[in-house]
């Protein structure tokens, strides 16, 4: 019987179940696999992704098949892929427990759409409450104790547990009131953390970078005052904080595809010299399909795109960018 179940072991699911064992949930960490649950019941560690970081003995880990997987959840936490967040979400709902609540720390949209992943979970399981968690949060850093904060967005009770169950010496969260916003942030970083990665790749400076980040900052908040979100959402932890990590950390996964792509590996290698997903990747595509929509333009996210998915060379788009016509700074 748990508390919280968290769905998806990877680095930052299993970070969040340290945490939230550390903080006195009952969690149960519920893997993909039978063989990734064997290894870690019977090792308590995920060498590829955390070093020597262990699973508290508290957290129970099974396998999300698994009959029981979601017995006595009264939160069932999400910690995949966008990718392949519509599939699960449909095959989870209805298993997960009456008065239970969903809280998602997937940070993309839906592949094709472009909708927030809270419309996708709000169809699959309508009248489910759900949030999201977000912010500056790199898994690497959360599990050896460092100091972090978050902010959690959605059903205002939800959130409110969420909180009070998470929070510890070493992890502070916010209460943000503005979904939308919190979810376009932590999708709309990564694609911009791929461009400072391809800034690095082409051996530029501080300067290049800050101006990236800046003007970066500007793009989300435009697509995300198109959706109704508040400016301050894009100021805070779920925005600037996590875009600052993002494109600066040696901890990030698209910082460091831009840096590949930029040094010519194609964009479809880039995941298996990582090992891991690159949510801007996934994304980049999905937030033009959304910014097209809502007729917001942004100029940093078509040249990412352009560089990874239509062959132009990042230092041509570079220039691209470099070449626009003069404006305001807005």
């Amino acid at each position: 019987m748990s508390d919280m179940v968290v769905i998806g072991a990877g680095a930052w699911g299993c970070t969040f179940a340290r945490v939230a064992a550390q903080a006195g949930a009952r969690v149960a960490l519920a893997c993909h696999t039978t063989e990734q649950a064997m290894v870690l019941r019977e090792t308590r560690h995920d060498r590829i992704h955390l070093g020597e970081v262990a699973l508290p003995d508290e957290v129970r880990v099974t396998h999300v098949a698994a009959p029981d997987a979601l017995e006595g959840a009264t939160i069932v936490v999400i910690a995949l892929p966008s990718r392949v967040v519509a599939a699960e979400a449909a095959a989870l709902a209805p298993r997960i427990p009456d008065g239970a609540g969903v809280l998602s720390l997937t940070k993309g949209l839906e592949p094709g759409t472009g909708r927030v992943l809270s419309d996708v979970w709000r169809d699959a399981a309508p009248g489910t409450p759900f949030a999201v968690l977000s912010g500056p949060n790199h898994a690497e850093e959360i599990a050896q104790g460092q100091p972090a904060a978050a902010v959690v967005s959605g059903d205002a009770a939800l959130a409110a547990r969420v909180q009070e169950s998470i929070s510890g010496p070493a992890f502070r969260v916010y209460v943000n009131d503005d979904l939308v916003g919190v979810e376009l942030c932590g999708a709309a970083k990564n694609v911009i953390a791929l461009a400072a990665g391809m800034s690095d790749g082409l051996g530029f400076g501080d300067n290049a970078k800050a101006a990236l980040i800046t003007r970066g900052l500007a793009e989300m908040t435009r697509l995300g005052r198109a959706a109704g979100a508040t400016d301050a959402t894009f100021r805070g932890l779920a925005g600037m904080g996590d875009l600052i990590a993002t494109c600066t950390s040696r901890h990030s996964r698209n910082r460091r595809a831009g840096e590949l792509i930029a040094r010519g590996m194609p964009a479809d290698a880039v995941e298996q010299e990582i090992g891991q997903v690159v949510e801007g990747l996934a994304t980049a595509q999905a937030l033009l399909t959304r910014a097209e929509a809502a007729g917001v333009e942004l100029p940093i996210s078509e040249q990412v795109a352009a560089a990874a998915f239509d062959g132009r060379p990042p230092a041509e788009c570079l220039r691209n960018l470099m070449a626009r016509a003069p404006a305001a700074e807005a």
